[in-house]
């Protein structure tokens, strides 16, 4: 939005308006100029902006290359396939089903989405208790 007010004002160029004045207010004249103000103002807030912006980015990349490193420290290959396709893919716990029982097709059980989410469960139960600067849901009743 602020880009496309920056075009505006940068396309439109030069802005008009009517100001009375002279002869006791009678006469009116015509002002035109460019809005440099605003044109700086809003140039400001863009950069600011896109400053920002890149700032979360690198926030969020940094935090995704912690968690794919945490992913690739568990044991099972089965959880850290599981574990990517949700937490790095962005699946639903549906979709993770699906492809896991696309990927291990012999397997007796078919993965659901009810076992996808109780595997992960289970997995960071497991793995809270073991760490002793994490707190957890259980450790509050």
């Amino acid at each position: 939005m602020t880009e496309e007010r920056l075009g505006k004002i940068e396309q439109e160029g030069a802005v008009s308006d009517v100001v009375s004045g002279g002869m006791g207010g009678i006469q009116h004249f015509k002002v035109t100029g460019f809005p440099t103000p605003e044109h700086a103002k809003v140039k400001q807030l863009l950069v600011s902006r896109r400053q920002r912006l890149k700032m979360k980015e690198t926030e969020l990349l940094e935090i995704t290359n912690r968690a794919e490193e945490y992913i690739e420290s568990i044991e099972k290959s089965e959880l850290r396939i599981m574990f990517r396709l949700y937490y790095i893919e962005g699946l639903t716990w549906a979709q993770v089903a699906m492809r896991m029982n696309a990927l291990f097709p012999k397997r007796k059980i078919a993965y659901t989405e009810k076992n996808c989410q109780k595997r992960n469960i289970r997995f960071f139960e497991e793995n809270f208790k073991m760490s002793p600067n994490v707190s957890s849901k259980c450790d509050k009743t």
